[in-house]
């Protein structure tokens, strides 16, 4: 296997994450078909939760072995990193069993939780049931995260990339073959056809754990080499497995916290939106679909530029963590700067561009839809800022800034909370989509939290605000040109939604004109050279010449 630079490693990262995060917008075509639309919010229940206790059973410990096994392979401490490891995935696997159990047995109380006395939607059985199903993930996605992390720390990106991909491959088998044998051949019913759906969870992180300790043994003397190689030195020796574990929970904390922020903002989505839009005058059914948007079809649709942030992170802790153990201060301000002009140049014109064109997007993936490109046109904005703060948050927990990171993550949890009923009620008093306060409430929350961590950030490496954004402006600019002219264009080809494939062309159509109008600028400027190196821009400059 083959260590992989920054730059390198977060391409190679993002690349394996948009292929899956697009596999996983791909299948909800057929599966939003197999199942209807009023049922997707069912599929979302067991997922939301899920998310919430997949936070809890890593505890963050797969970044945090990354972070770790970095540390340790800086300082040549090859035999601790290998004892990191072992006593990492012991940790989790105990931990899987206790939450697993905790899940199965709590899921009636969160299915009351979900529903209340709400009648006309999904039975509280049938959210049980879906919750108990998807809860034997637990058992094994730790096990199989911390082995990521224990490659990522290595710098080995690739394989952790390919893992990913064969999750979700075998993951949407499952998914789209059980639900459609369930629905279409057995007629079992759609609580049935949900179950097995989210079962594809357990059985694709199987696969995916098989393949890379599969990858760890046959590459085993290029990743251990150096411990069997050198004698264990001095200080190494003092270091207990106390003292490792200690330090893994330290540093997992931040990202627990990241994690379970992330769940809790879309928990505390799933137990308002629905009692909340009742209130205002809306139909249980039409509250449902409203938050099936929100928290899984939509949410699909925004983990592609999600994906840009997750590559970015994998491949940022391990290398700003090298450059901080050195005491490299300059190299560490200047990955900092560059991972967030990478996100703002890539993730940008993307959210922009998918809230432009919100009604074909959601026509093309999901047909025809009351709530969707409605509620989509906003909350794809959510994207921007969960990127943003995955960054801000992987950035300072890399520099050791554990306190702040948790505390900026309880803020905007804080600011969602508070925010979250007033700002419904005050878009609905407006005439406004009530569900859009609620999206405002996320981003407001996310934004306290981002503005907070690169405080933090600043006061440890000294960031040069002025350049920044004076590179910035660069991309800024044929930002706000391309925006006037998709707009523009929607005066001579509307963006009226007839047929899938009518809602097709119209996407390659202003896709096309938007990515020449930013590219063509952004390269002629020179921006693009700047924040990707030379090597990126003179492979991409020989593809044009081809």
């Amino acid at each position: 296997m083959k260590k992989n630079s920054f730059i390198n490693g977060a391409l190679i990262a993002t690349v394996g994450i948009v292929v899956t995060k697009f596999l996983g917008i791909i299948y909800v075509i057929p599966f939003y078909a197999i199942i209807g639309e009023e049922n997707i919010a069912l599929y979302g229940y067991a997922y939301t939760i899920y998310n919430l206790f997949l936070s809890l059973s890593t505890v963050g410990i797969p970044p945090a072995m990354s972070k770790l096994i970095s540390e340790y392979n800086t300082l040549e401490y090859y035999d601790t990193k290998e004892r990191a490891y072992r006593l990492g995935k012991r940790l989790l696997v105990i931990l899987g069993v206790i939450l697993f159990v905790i899940m199965f047995l709590g899921a009636p109380f969160i299915a009351n939780q979900i529903m209340g006395d709400n009648t006309g939607g999904n039975s509280k059985e049938s959210i049980t049931f879906v919750i108990r199903v998807i809860s034997t993930a637990i058992l094994v996605v730790p096990l199989l995260s911390v082995t990521k992390g224990y490659l990522q720390g290595h710098k080995f990106m690739t394989p952790s990339s390919v893992s990913q991909v064969i999750e979700q491959v075998v993951r949407i088998a499952v998914i789209l073959i059980g639900s459609y044998l369930c629905m279409k051949v057995f007629n079992v019913g759609v609580t049935n056809a949900i179950g097995v759906a989210v079962f594809g969870a357990t059985i694709g992180a199987i696969f995916a754990l098989v393949y890379l300790l599969v990858k760890i043994k046959k590459n085993k003397k290029d990743i251990i080499r150096k411990t069997e190689a050198k004698e264990i030195k001095e200080k190494e020796k003092e270091i207990t497995n106390k003292q490792i574990i200690k330090k893994l929970l330290i540093y997992s904390v931040p990202f627990i916290s990241f994690g379970l922020a992330l769940s809790v903002y879309d928990y505390i989505d799933m137990t308002t939106i629905i009692g909340a839009l009742t209130d205002l005058g809306f139909k249980t059914v039409d509250a449902e679909s409203v938050l099936g948007v929100i928290n899984t079809t939509g949410n699909k649709l925004n983990s592609v530029v999600l994906a840009i942030s997750t590559g970015l992170m994998t491949s940022l802790v391990p290398n700003i963590t090298a450059s901080f153990v050195k005491g490299d201060k300059k190299d560490v301000k200047k990955k900092v700067n560059q991972s967030f002009l990478m996100l703002l140049y890539v993730t940008l014109p993307m959210t922009v561009g998918l809230s432009i064109l919100a009604g074909p997007v959601f026509n093309a993936f999901y047909g025809a839809s009351t709530w969707g490109p409605r509620v989509f046109c906003f909350t794809i904005f959510i994207a921007l800022f969960r990127c943003m703060f995955t960054t801000s948050i992987s950035i300072a927990q890399s520099l050791n800034k554990f306190k702040n990171v948790f505390l900026s993550i309880i803020a905007g949890i804080v600011v969602k909370l508070v925010l979250q009923i007033p700002l419904m009620h005050a878009f609905n008093a407006l005439g406004l989509y009530p569900f859009w306060g609620s999206t405002l409430a996320t981003l407001t929350g996310l934004s306290t939290s981002v503005i907070t961590n690169l405080i933090v950030i600043n006061k440890t490496v000294e960031l040069d605000f002025k350049e920044y954004f004076k590179k910035m402006f660069k991309f800024i600019y044929p930002l706000i040109i391309m925006i006037v002219v998709l707009l523009v264009m929607k005066r001579f080809i509307p963006l009226t939604v007839t047929s899938k494939f009518n809602s097709i062309i119209l996407i390659i159509i202003y896709a096309f004109v938007g990515a020449l109008i930013y590219l063509g600028i952004t390269i002629k400027n020179g921006t693009f050279k700047e924040i990707f190196g030379n090597r990126l821009f003179n492979k991409l400059k020989k593809v044009k010449q081809r």
